[in-house]
């Protein structure tokens, strides 16, 4: 059983900066692909950001790409979603999950976080 607590959301401006973290408990966190999805009000979960185990791996949504950058310390069992350039459309709950590779970009996950919000202001 895998726990994943996500912090770091806030209130940046419009070409600001912010930096979540997810830090996961419990089980083989290092072993497990996790990533970062996000969702908007009134729309559906949307898929931001994936890493693979030991972070050989990246991929992210088109509308994050050049801008959020998704990395792992495995040391500290924390992932971490920077991102730049934010934009008013970013707003979002954003959620870590964690789980198999091969199903975590279409929202395939085994654990999700609580989520943290990220509102960003024009």
């Amino acid at each position: 059983q895998v726990q994943l607590v996500e912090s770091g959301g806030g209130l940046p401006q419009a070409g600001g900066s912010l930096r979540l973290s997810c830090a996961a408990s419990g089980g083989t966190a290092e072993n497990t692909s996790m990533g970062w999805f996000r969702q908007a009000p009134g729309k559906e979960r949307d898929f931001v950001a994936a890493i693979s185990a030991r972070g050989s791996l990246t991929y992210y949504a088109e509308s994050v790409k050049g801008r959020f950058t998704i990395s792992r310390d495995d040391a500290k069992n924390t992932i971490y979603l920077q991102m730049n350039s934010l934009k008013p459309e970013d707003t979002a709950v954003y959620y870590c999950a964690a789980g198999p590779w091969v199903g975590l970009t279409r929202g395939d996950v085994d654990y999700w976080g609580q989520g943290t919000q990220v509102t960003v202001s024009s």
